[in-house]
Formats: C-alpha cells, structure tokens, sequence
C-alpha cells in the first residue's frame, strides 16, 4: 500500500502507517522536534542519533530557536525538554547518540556538550561512551593565544543497564600472524622472544611459576599458528603492571597475578572493539544545499550497526538534509527524520530517494526475488526492498516488487499528522 498523499484524505495514520509496515524505509516530518515528539508513541524507535543546533553558533533554515537562546542555561533547559519526550519514545532496550559542538564566549570556552551530558546523567540517562571524533582538520584559526579546536563530542546514552548492543558488527577485522626468524608473529607484532626473556630472568617467580608461564606462552603462541586466537599480550609479576591497578581489591588481574605470577591477555578471535577516538573527515558533498552543520555519514556507521538492529528504526529529530537516515536506508534500518526546515527535508528526500534506487538496482542486479504486489506510478521511484527474501539459484528476472517495501514520498507538515 501507498501512504496517503492527498490533500482531503484522512492523515491521523499516516505515521501508524509507516511504523506498523516494515517495507517503508524512511520518513520524513517537517515541523517543531518538541512538538513532533509528542505525537510519536512510546517505544517507537529502535535508536537516536542526532545533532541538535549549537548554541550561539549558526543560523539555521527553519522555525526552530534552538540554539539562539540568551543564555546557554536556557539551551541546556531546551534540549531537556525536548528529550524528555524522546526518552518516551525510544524502546528500553534503545540508544541515544549525541553529537554536539562547543563555543566561546568573551574567549570562554563554555563546555557545552558537558553540560549538557551532566544534565542528561541528572535527567536519568546513563552514559556508555564520551566519544572524541576528531575531525582531522578544521576551519583557519586566527587567534594567537589558543589551540586550533579540531575535535567534537558524541556521547552514548542508554536508558538501562541492559540495552540492544552488537559488538560483532563493529569489531576491527584481526590482522593476520607471520613468521620472522622462523617464530610466528601476532599482528601487531609480539613473537614471545621478549616475555621468555623476562620469565627465565625473574627474580620474583618461582621456578614452578616460570615452568607455568613458559608453558602458557607456548600454548598461547600454538593458538595463534593456529589460527585460533588473533592476538594476545602477557603480564609477568614484577616485570609489567597490571592493566587497571596492582590492588586486588580493584583488580582481577592483580588478584592473578599475585596467585601464579604471570596473565595472558587473549584478544577478542573476532577482533578488537574500536576505541573511543575517531578520526573521521567531516563531510564536504552537501554543503552546496546550505546546511553548514556538516555531519558525516562515517559518524553513523558505527552508532547504527552497534545499538540499532537490522529492520529496525533509527530515529533523527534534528534530521537536516537526511545523513543519519541515508546511513540507515544503506545499512539495513529503517529512519525517521524530523527537521523544521522544508528545504533541508527535501534535500533529505532526494537523497533517500536516490539512495533507494541504487540499494534496489544493486540487489536486482544480484538476482534478488521479493514478494509479488503492485506498485503506484507516482511512488515508483521512492519505492525499493527491503530485504532480499531469497537469492535465484540461477539468474531470472526479478518479479515485480512489493508495493510496501519501499519508501514514502514525503516529508509530510507536522499538522497533517494531527
């Protein structure tokens, strides 16, 4: 089915519509976030992610006077308000990504982000992860007294202690083992030549210890021949310290330590988990569409694969020209967008739209078939699949897509929707 377009149908459903039908990828909705919020139901989206204005920075298209406040107080009060209806309308399970930018004032640097990270934590929010995207480069800075400012926050917010989290999705892929001087290598470059020194030549292990640990590294090293283990790092009593602290009242690893005087690290045989610095070149493409607040589609990819399940709903409500949903559409999810700006939600609509026809001519071109159905000709070119129901075991022509597997042709003003 096609959502309702026209301008006498009843359009109360319009967003029941799209929530209850997994086959519409996107969904875009011009008007206030705040407001908007409110007509959203409880548990509705999987995750957020978004960057809301910066306060005292730009001025953006639209109605909004987020971030024009007097005072930075009343901006923090501001975004408060508004995700506290966000709270209500993401799942328990959810996760909440904030990427927001600092400023000065009377050569002040306020700490906005911060602040309004404590106010969340206040608020009942539990942040996971303060990330640092570096940005790698950044704007001319003429002034003589400070450093260039190269960096952002994202923060990671859950609602739970337990939430939807697939570290799978986003650990780095493991290097490969070699052999240098007939020894094998770990990726990163431990042979197992200096920790033996260390053990033969420790004046605080036992002999027992020291016949333990060799026999340890040596099956560890065997493991990693073998391909069963990708990486590893050892820690010998009185040689290296124990990662966290050499208390065993604060560390396992001191308590292991002072039990057989050696512990190997194993890494993860899917990889490492990526760290909390990222170095990520902010996106140039869209400028030309006049939204300054450039938010790079790499930023989102991580966010998205851990904390949003595949078929799920990502949610943006400070949307712009659409980046975080077109990260979405591409990897599998579903979006929705709210932004105050007409002009931005329909470069946001583009950009979907064209991001669906090309997922849809790559998966036909693979031999994908999907459930029969008919489509409109006037949301033809917004619709695409959205999951491959099976794969042709030998190359056909693809049936005909169904009409609710694809994407709405919008954005749709706020007051339609009440």
């Amino acid at each position: 089915m096609a959502l309702p377009q026209q301008e006498d149908a009843d359009k109360s459903g319009i967003l029941e519509d799209f929530l209850s039908d997994p086959g519409y990828l996107y969904f875009l909705i011009q008007g206030d976030s705040e407001q908007v919020l409110q007509r959203l139901p409880d548990h509705a989206v999987d995750m957020c992610i978004t960057s809301p204005p910066y306060w005292g920075q730009r001025k953006y298209e639209g109605e909004s006077a987020l971030g024009n406040e007097p005072r930075w107080q009343e901006y923090v009060t501001h975004l408060m308000s508004i995700f506290r209806h966000l709270k209500r309308v993401l799942k328990p399970d959810g996760s909440f990504w904030l990427n927001i930018g600092d400023t000065y004032v009377k050569k002040n640097l306020m700490g906005i982000p911060w602040r309004v990270a404590l106010a969340l934590q206040d608020d009942g929010w539990i942040l996971r992860n303060a990330v640092v995207w570096d940005k790698m480069k950044g704007s001319p800075d003429n002034a003589k007294d400070k450093l260039r400012n190269v960096h952002e926050e994202l923060f990671h917010f859950v609602l739970q202690p337990t939430y939807y989290y697939d570290v799978d999705a986003i650990r780095n892929e493991p290097g490969k083992p070699y052999y240098r001087d007939g020894r094998i290598v770990t990726p990163t470059g431990v042979s197992g030549a200096k920790y033996e020194q260390q053990i033969r030549k420790s004046k605080v292990l036992s002999e027992t210890e020291k016949e333990a640990a060799l026999a340890a590294l040596a099956d560890t090293l065997r493991k990693v021949e073998a391909g069963e283990l990708p990486d590893f790092r050892m820690v010998i009593r009185g040689t290296q310290r124990s990662t966290h602290s050499d208390s065993t009242e604060y560390s396992g690893r001191a308590s292991e330590l002072k039990a057989k005087g050696f512990a190997i690290l194993p890494y993860h045989k899917n990889g490492t988990k990526p760290g909390d610095i990222w170095h990520i070149i902010p996106e140039d493409q869209w400028r030309k569409d006049g939204h300054y607040a450039v938010f790079p589609l790499d930023l989102c990819e991580l966010p998205i694969k851990a904390t949003c399940p595949v078929g799920g709903i990502v949610l943006d409500p400070f949307a712009g020209t659409g980046t975080a949903l077109v990260e979405a559409v591409m990897l599998g999810r579903r979006g929705i967008g709210i932004d105050s700006s007409r002009s931005y939600l329909s470069e946001a609509e583009k950009r979907l739209a064209r991001v669906c026809a090309e997922q849809r001519q790559r998966v036909l071109a693979q031999g994908g078939l999907f459930d029969d159905g008919t489509i409109s000709a006037e949301t033809e070119k917004h619709k695409m699949p959205s999951r491959v129901l099976r794969k042709a075991r030998q190359p056909r022509k693809p049936r005909r897509v169904s009409s609710n597997l694809g994407g709405a042709t919008l954005p749709i003003p706020f007051e339609d929707l009440r």
